[in-house]
C-alpha cells in the first residue's frame, strides 16, 4: 500500500490547525479585502499624546487585511488607547499566561507552593510555548478553577475553551490588559511572589518567540511578552501578542490581537507596526530601539519585519483530535 505524498506546506497548515483542535468542517473562503480602518480611541494625562497615538495607531493599521484589536495602558502618563477592545478572538497560546496566573492564584488560596512538576510545566509553557505542558496544567486545574480566577481578576469577557480546547478560549484585548495590569502592580488577586514568578518567565521567552509587541521597544526597557498564533478555516491566521514594558521609568502594557490574516507574517507585521508607533510615541524623545533576535538595527527600521517560523512547537496537538463524526481538515495554502 502506498502513502500519498503530502506537501510540506499542507502538512504544516494541518499541524497548525491541530494545535488547538479545529473542530468544524472547512470550506475555502475568499481572501478578505482590507476594510476601512477604524480609529483608535485614546486619552492621556500628557498634552497632545492621545491625539498623536490615535493618529499613529490608525495610520499603522491603514490598508491591512488584519482585523485588529488594540489596548494600551501607560501608568506614567495615565494614557489609554482602545480599538475593538471587547471583541472576542480565539486565544491560541496567549491563554497560557492566564493558565499560569490561575495556577498561582489557586496555590495561594490553598497556601501551597509550586511543586517541581508545576515549575517544570509552567516554565516550558511560557518560555517555549509548550502545548503538552499547557494541556497538563489545564487538565490539572479544570475549567472551574480557570473561571474562578477569571472572576477574581475581573476578566469578565473571557470564556475558557470547552472539552479541553484551551486554545479556543475566547479572549478580548480588554481582559488581556486586565491580566497584564494585575501582573505589573500590587493587588489582592495575585501575590507579589506570583507576579514576580510569572513576569520572570515572560522575560525568558525564547528568542524566536520574542516578536510582536516588543518591536521598537527602547533598549532600556524590560520586556515581558507572550505570543500566540493559530490558523483556522475561517478568519485565517490569528496572531496575538501581549507585552509588559517596565523599568527605567517605563510602566506600560500593550495588547494587540489580530485575525483575518492571510499568513502568519501578515499578523506579525500588523502587530509590530502598532507596537513601533506606541513605543515611539510613549518614549519621546526617541530612545535607541531594542534590537530583536536575528534583526540588525537597520532591519528594525524597515516598514515590515520578517516573521520568524516558530510553528514546530505550536504544532504539537494539545488535545485529542476532533470527536467522532466531526471532520478535521485544512485547506491547502
Amino acid at each position: 500500500m502506498t502513502t500519498p505524498h503530502i506537501s510540506r506546506r499542507v502538512r504544516g497548515a494541518f499541524c497548525a490547525a491541530l494545535a488547538v483542535g479545529v473542530l468544524a468542517p472547512v470550506t475555502l473562503a475568499a481572501t478578505p479585502a482590507a476594510a476601512a480602518t477604524p480609529t483608535a480611541s485614546c486619552t492621556s494625562g500628557r498634552a497632545g499624546l492621545a491625539a498623536k497615538l490615535s493618529k499613529d495607531i490608525t495610520a499603522a493599521l491603514k490598508g491591512r487585511r488584519s482585523t485588529t484589536a488594540v489596548a494600551l495602558y501607560d501608568r506614567t502618563t495615565k494614557t489609554t488607547c482602545t480599538l475593538r477592545a471587547t471583541s472576542r478572538y480565539d486565544s491560541a497560546s496567549v491563554v497560557k499566561a492566564t493558565v499560569l496566573a490561575t495556577l498561582l492564584w489557586d496555590n495561594a488560596k490553598r497556601s501551597r507552593h509550586l511543586t517541581q512538576r508545576e515549575i517544570d510545566l509552567s516554565t516550558a509553557m511560557i518560555t517555549k510555548s509548550d502545548n503538552n505542558a499547557t494541556s497538563a496544567l489545564w487538565k490539572q486545574l479544570g475549567v472551574t478553577k480557570v473561571n474562578g480566577f477569571l472572576k477574581a481578576a475581573g476578566m469578565t469577557h473571557t470564556v475558557p475553551g470547552s472539552d479541553g480546547y484551551w486554545g479556543l478560549t475566547q479572549i478580548t484585548a480588554q481582559d488581556e490588559q486586565r491580566l497584564l495590569t494585575l501582573l505589573t502592580a500590587k493587588n489582592s488577586v495575585l501575590t507579589d511572589s506570583a507576579r514576580s514568578y510569572e513576569l520572570g518567565l515572560m522575560r525568558k521567552v525564547v528568542s524566536g518567540q520574542r516578536w510582536g509587541t516588543p518591536a521598537g521597544a527602547p533598549a532600556s526597557v524590560t520586556v515581558q511578552v507572550k505570543n500566540g498564533w493559530l490558523q483556522r478555516a475561517t478568519h485565517g491566521w490569528r496572531v496575538h501578542s501581549i507585552g509588559a514594558f517596565t523599568g527605567k521609568g517605563h510602566d506600560y502594557v500593550l495588547t494587540v490581537l489580530t485575525q483575518d490574516n492571510t499568513t502568519m507574517t501578515d499578523g506579525v507585521n500588523t502587530i509590530q507596526a502598532v507596537a513601533r508607533v506606541v513605543h515611539a510615541d510613549l518614549n519621546l524623545p526617541p530612545e535607541k530601539p531594542r534590537v530583536m533576535h536575528g534583526m540588525s538595527a537597520r532591519t528594525m527600521h524597515r516598514a515590515e519585519l520578517p516573521a520568524p517560523a516558530p510553528l514546530l512547537q505550536e504544532a504539537i496537538p494539545p488535545v485529542p483530535e476532533a470527536p467522532a463524526g466531526r471532520m478535521l481538515t485544512v485547506a491547502p495554502r
